[in-house]
């Protein structure tokens, strides 16, 4: 009699397993000759950071062949890009990598103000540029908390997620949300920052230095945290050239490119800070990466709090401009136009525009091309996830399954940028 253990078609041709390696008799002697098993990790394990998936071929612990797969979270996004109006699709820039929201708004307003020729005034560029950092620095403290987490050490991720709630406390009385914002306009913002604002994202600046600095001494030098991470998972400098690597893990592996300073938007050729690189590519590398990478980010924003003047947060554009509401309550013209902005969206000219940002993850860009309507006629997003995730095989080849767990959290795959 014999059991079939035969695995899926899929699983068979991407492993390079034959059938046979998986019909086995009952009452041969050999029975337990060959110990490798295939295995689904995710899409629901809390380990994967969301609905994806690894099918590995394991011989004990060590994985000896992998592959991943994604797509269960797809939302069509791009398409949806290109059946709603420009100011509509705002609120689904939030759902892209909802951990910071903030940067997905500003890429995607700013793409849409170089097709139509907008330069926004100084006050909201120094508020974008402020969210921006406030965003990264959310963004890399949930990574390096959970990634801890997954790791055994709870404790530094909860000192990173205080200061992480304090900032979504900022981020609420900008707009009134926390995690998805939509605070940006094209051509502006949704409200100004209140009376104080800046005093307070101050001392929150102040204090996450400080819890920065309590973090650092709890797990950088841990022992076992530094077992589980130096040596881990090594993605070298040529690795990353292949699969398009960006942000914080190519420049742990050494590469040297940071699209604030080295494409400058915004006021960034107008602020100091560091990019930090590293050599090994390793977990721990990724780790210090975002460590250091939360520092420049509370400096950036320190600057930005103490150069913003008060001043419109409107582009002098009639266009795009939504009307105030004093004028929609009061006057026949304004309601007019204020249900015309909403209900059909206003003109774009035709042209293209593809817009970088150098987002939490990395690079994250929106390519836009416009026949004139209110409209995209097509969309692309750039989502530095999907490039990442996919060297995760190459990466974890010869690990354990737990070396996995780190090598993912290092890398950050958001599910919601990975698929769109």
């Amino acid at each position: 009699m014999e059991t079939n253990l035969k695995a899926q078609s899929g699983i068979e041709k991407h492993l390079g397993l034959s059938g046979e390696h998986y019909s086995i008799e009952k009452d041969s002697d050999d029975l337990w000759d060959d110990s490798r098993v295939i295995v689904n990790i995710g899409p629901t394990h809390p380990a994967m950071h969301g609905a994806l998936r690894m099918i590995a071929q394991l011989n004990g612990e060590t994985i000896e062949k992998s592959y991943v797969e994604f797509g269960f979270t797809h939302r069509a996004k791009e398409k949806l890009g290109e059946n709603r109006t420009y100011h509509q699709f705002i609120v689904y820039t939030d759902r892209l990598n909802y951990c910071s929201a903030l940067l997905n708004n500003v890429t995607y307003a700013m793409s849409v103000e170089r097709l139509m020729g907008i330069q926004v005034p100084d006050r909201c560029t120094w508020l974008r540029m402020a969210v921006c950092e406030i965003s990264r620095v959310m963004d890399h403290l949930v990574c390096l908390g959970i990634n801890a987490v997954d790791i055994g050490a709870f404790s530094f991720f909860l000192y990173g997620f205080h200061e992480r709630e304090e900032a979504y406390t900022l981020v609420e009385k900008l707009c009134g949300a926390r995690l998805t914002t939509s605070y940006t306009r094209i051509g502006g913002l949704m409200h100004d920052a209140p009376a104080g604002w800046e005093d307070q994202v101050k001392a929150w600046v102040k204090k996450t230095r400080k819890t920065l600095d309590e973090m650092d001494k709890l797990l950088t030098g841990n022992k076992i945290w530094v077992q589980r991470t130096v040596g881990i998972s090594v993605f070298s400098k040529e690795d990353c050239l292949r699969y398009s690597y960006s942000g914080p893990v190519a420049r742990a592996s050494g590469i040297d490119i940071d699209l604030r300073r080295d494409q400058p938007m915004m006021f960034y050729d107008k602020v100091e800070f560091d990019v930090p690189i590293a050599q090994n590519g390793d977990v721990f590398d990724r780790y210090l990466v975002r460590m250091e990478e939360i520092r420049q980010s509370l400096n950036i924003i320190q600057q930005c709090m103490e150069r913003i003047k008060p001043g419109p947060i409107w582009a002098d554009d009639k266009r795009t401009r939504i009307p105030e509401k004093d004028l929609v309550h009061n006057t026949m013209e304004g309601l007019i136009y204020h249900f015309k902005f909403f209900m059909t969206g206003f003109d774009v000219p035709e042209g293209e525009a593809y817009t970088q940002m150098e987002a939490a993850n990395g690079e994250l860009a929106f390519y836009i091309v416009s026949k004139g309507g209110p409209k995209a006629h097509r969309m692309r997003i750039r989502g530095p996830s999907v490039y990442h995730f996919q060297g995760l095989c190459e990466m974890v080849q010869g690990e354990k399954i737990a070396d996995m767990v780190a090598a993912l959290g290092s890398i950050n795959v958001i599910a919601g940028e990975l698929d769109r």
